[in-house]
């Protein structure tokens, strides 16, 4: 009977008061010691107000059964597709919905029902899969930041392919401690791309030199990443190189110029097939008869077999860099030694070679200089407050 009035009572009243009526229903509905004629009476009144007109009644039953097990799963899953506004409340908390109704939402829903579905509480491992594949950059940042999704590290890839080049979504996955290292690669590879197409863009520089700049850089970062890594992630990482077409060889000159032994037998393996102690015995075999064939099977170019030559007769007989700052840098001297060796030697057209080895020497010598002007900047500024102390 009071359901009965309060149909009738609603043709007439305004929408302020509809909606406080309408949550009043609502709450009575899951709250209230309903009989089962009065609970389908008022879970029909509510399918009714479904249909009303002012967004604001709709938006009454959203508030109040947004977050309820308890509430009539068809007003929910009708709420569930309303206008953004009032959609988003359902989808980013109702317990009723499954993987599947979340999968759908965001496939066919706005930007603002896609970052509604991304903050969810313990978004589950599927639903954070269609965000990263196919929501807006806004719903990605969403659930790169949401501590309770479960984003595997194929979701975050995808999120850097789609939408690495902008900062925000780089600077979020930064913050996540469990990010892969292939995933940091891959965000600085997108950096150093958007940073080239940007200086490109304005003629700065031109295209060509604007790239050979930034794919240098985002060689020596990936280089000082691989010295750091976990030892369980430097094959991924490997791998991820190898499929993204980075693994070049002067990429492993690099690495090997650093004394970035590590990231350098690992890849040979991963090149060559080989075993990591195969690769490595060879690799420190005094006799390198072997290293030769290890190289070609590496499929590695013979225009830089001298290089890698000279380099691991240097490191067999200075020793190998074992501390993680020492690898993330490249050798002067060692770089030099190679240089000197190779101009010696009777060989073939070695002047790409030559230009490699002589950037490689240019860059080595400007580092060096920062790490002596920033040497003798700490020293001034340590020195007045020793003698301070000493008074």
């Amino acid at each position: 009977m009071i359901v009965r009035q309060f149909i009738q009572w609603l043709r007439t009243a305004s929408a302020g008061d509809r909606a406080d009526a309408t949550s009043a229903l609502a709450r009575a509905y899951l709250y209230s010691d309903l009989s089962p004629d009065d609970r389908a009476a008022a879970e029909g009144a509510m399918l009714m107000l479904l249909d009303d007109p002012s967004p604001l009644v709709r938006r009454a039953l959203a508030d109040v059964f947004a977050a309820s097990q308890a509430a009539p799963p068809a007003v929910v899953y009708a709420l569930a597709g309303d206008q953004p506004e009032i959609a988003s409340t359902i989808l980013e908390r109702s317990p009723l919905l499954v993987d599947a109704d979340l999968v759908d939402h965001v496939a066919t829903g706005s930007p603002a029902i896609q970052a509604a579905i991304a903050s969810r509480f313990g978004l589950p491992r599927a639903v954070a899969a269609a965000v990263a594949e196919v929501g807006t950059a806004h719903a990605c940042l969403v659930l790169i930041e949401n501590p309770d999704a479960d984003v595997v590290s194929f979701s975050l890839d995808r999120i850097v392919e789609r939408h690495g080049h902008l900062a925000a979504i780089r600077e979020a996955l930064a913050d996540r401690a469990d990010l892969p290292a292939a995933t940091r690669q891959a965000m600085l590879a997108k950096l150093s791309a958007t940073l080239a197409d940007f200086v490109a863009a304005r003629e700065w520089l031109e295209d060509d030199r604007a790239r050979r700049i930034a794919k240098e850089a985002c060689e020596r970062a990936t280089v000082a990443l691989a010295a750091q890594v976990a030892g369980d992630e430097i094959r991924p990482l490997i791998r991820h190189l190898c499929a993204s077409g980075q693994l070049t060889a002067g990429l492993v000159l690099r690495a090997v110029l650093c004394g970035n032994t590590r990231l350098f037998e690992e890849a040979l393996a991963e090149l060559s097939g080989l075993t990591l102690a195969r690769v490595s015995a060879i690799v420190h075999d005094r006799g390198g008869g072997s290293f030769r064939a290890l190289y070609h099977k590496a499929g590695l170019p013979p225009s830089l077999y001298p290089a890698f030559r000279e380099v691991i007769e240097a490191m067999q007989a200075s020793g190998f860099v074992g501390d993680v700052d020492g690898a993330t840098r490249l050798k002067r001297r060692m770089i030099e030694r190679v240089l000197t060796r190779c101009a010696d030697a009777a060989l073939g057209d070695i002047e790409p070679l030559m230009t490699l080895l002589r950037r490689f020497a240019t860059e080595a010598a400007r580092e060096e200089a920062r790490l002596f002007c920033d040497e003798i900047a700490a020293e001034s500024v340590a020195a007045p407050v020793q003698r301070l102390a000493a008074a």
